[in-house]
């Protein structure tokens, strides 16, 4: 890879060459992906990226970690709408707002484009069997993207892991194992299964290639906004490699002079588990938490990318924010409601932090904000339904109709 210069572990600094099973460094840090920057100015531009047709992640092959010969996978993953919601900023009290929706992608999370990254690197290996643990979606976009590409995969899940989110697996054809106990009792097995077998490793906190392939939503934002960056981006924090593939990414622009400035992070938690923000918070090191929050695609009571999430948001001067599973299920009402926009808890969970950050004057009024929904409301039929209540129930009469609807308030004309 001309653009990619080496791996380098985040806590010592030892340097890996790329290849495509990189894992770990032997001191137990993640690695970093190094890029040549003045290679790739050199063979990027804003003027040849506006002219390409490739509406997917791959549109950013020069700042991504594959060979020049892999090829794009299957399903088209990125590209993402990003809407402005004025309606929702005069609501909040800041001066402009946009919604990414990652609920858009081909498995309806974020999640996609690292498991589309996974699958690109496993295809460079040469593997034919990749597996992960999850809370849910990372395994159904893995599930997906690697069914697309003729890849097989087991897959370990909590047991507390949405029906949909299992049904997704299960229709993809992955090798389920439902796991009798929290995240990282999953994660801890999943590994053992990894190292037994040779399977390629799909777990965020071992492939350092996945946060490259997360990253991809920065650089989308970036570009749909006309490379204007806003003043935050909000988003929801499980363990970690979501929020430092997003700050990766605006590094990378920030380097290669695409953009001339950086936004601060908004880290987004549940009081339910939030230890990477505790760990901002109270200026100390992150401690192990228990999981007890709905929004059960940030559940992650033992972050296992903590290392770099934590530097992101200390690099941006960010904001850790904690919410309530009461204020999450209230944002994706709100979001519903006044942006048309269907996120799952974990999704919304940024929105919920944003709009608790504006009430407590943590941000400018005259700040402009992003705010990402990581993952689909349908994930998570369950909690929608307990978020905005049941349908009205009624035989088939007019009559009945309206007088249900006087019950709850509404008038019907």
């Amino acid at each position: 890879m001309k653009n990619v210069k080496y791996g380098k572990c985040v806590r010592c600094g030892k340097t890996y060459e790329a290849t495509p099973d990189l894992t770990n460094c032997s001191c137990g840090g993640i690695l970093d992906i190094i890029y040549d920057y003045d290679y790739i100015k050199s063979v990027l531009t804003k003027e040849k990226l506006a002219n390409r047709e490739n509406r997917s992640m791959w549109r950013y092959r020069e700042l991504l970690p594959v060979e020049e010969t892999t090829p794009d996978t299957p399903l088209r993953v990125g590209w993402s709408p990003l809407y402005e919601e004025p309606k929702l900023a005069e609501l909040l009290g800041i001066k402009k707002l946009w919604v990414k929706d990652d609920g858009q992608n081909p498995t309806a999370s974020l999640k996609d484009r690292a498991s589309a990254m996974a699958v690109a690197k496993a295809m460079e290996a040469g593997a034919k069997t990749i597996a992960c643990s999850s809370t849910g979606n990372a395994a159904s976009s893995l599930a997906g993207n690697a069914a697309a590409a003729g890849i097989k995969t087991y897959i370990f899940v909590p047991e507390r892991a949405p029906k949909g989110k299992v049904a997704q697996l299960m229709i993809f054809g992955a090798n389920v194992i439902s796991v009798k106990g929290n995240y990282e009792e999953t994660f801890k097995m999943s590994a053992a299964a990894i190292d037994k077998y040779g399977w390629y490793n799909r777990n965020a906190a071992i492939n350092p290639y996945l946060s490259e392939g997360k990253k991809t939503v920065a650089l989308e934002i970036a570009e749909q906004l006309n490379w204007e960056m806003p003043d935050y981006l909000a988003i929801s924090v499980g363990d970690g490699c979501t929020i430092a593939g997003v700050w990766k990414g605006f590094k990378d622009l920030y380097a290669i002079g695409f953009i001339d400035k950086l936004p601060r992070l908004i880290s987004a938690q549940s009081y339910g588990c939030y230890p990477i923000n505790r760990a901002i918070q109270e200026n100390k090191p992150w401690e192990p938490m228990e999981e007890n929050t709905i929004a059960d695609s940030i559940s992650v009571g033992v972050p296992r990318n903590a290392d770099k999430a934590l530097a992101a948001i200390r690099e941006s001067n960010g904001i850790a924010v904690c919410v309530t599973d009461e204020e999450i299920l209230a944002a994706q009402r709100l979001l519903g409601r006044t942006c048309g926009v269907f996120g799952e808890p974990a999704g919304v969970t940024g929105a919920a932090a944003l709009k608790k950050a504006c009430q407590e004057g943590l941000i400018e009024k005259d700040a402009t904000v992003v705010s990402v929904v990581t993952g689909n409301g349908l994930k998570d039929v369950a909690n929608a339904i307990k978020s905005a209540g049941e349908p009205l129930h009624i035989e088939p009469d007019l009559e009945l109709m309206v007088k249900g609807f006087k019950k709850r308030g509404v008038t019907v004309e």
